[in-house]
């Protein structure tokens, strides 16, 4: 469904409140099982990262590996 989902969009960011938190780590399956997927892994529980939100959707889309390279790093 995620592979799908990718597939039919120019980018697919997805938010995640936990990000926030320092040292958070990706290692639940659903969060492992979507970011091959993402585009952008971003965080989402406050104004300023909603404020990143809107300037990122202002800027041409990155590749896949250039927005998540560092979450994919942590799978490994």
């Amino acid at each position: 469904a995620m592979e799908r989902l990718h597939k039919s969009c120019r980018r697919l960011i997805w938010l995640n409140p936990l990000l926030r938190f320092d040292g958070f780590q990706p290692r639940a399956g659903g969060i492992r099982a979507l970011l091959p997927h993402v585009d952008e892994f971003r965080p989402a529980h406050n104004l300023t990262s909603l404020i990143d939100l809107a300037e990122l959707l202002a800027r041409p889309a990155r590749r896949h590996e250039e927005g998540i390279s560092e979450w994919l790093h942590m799978m490994h």
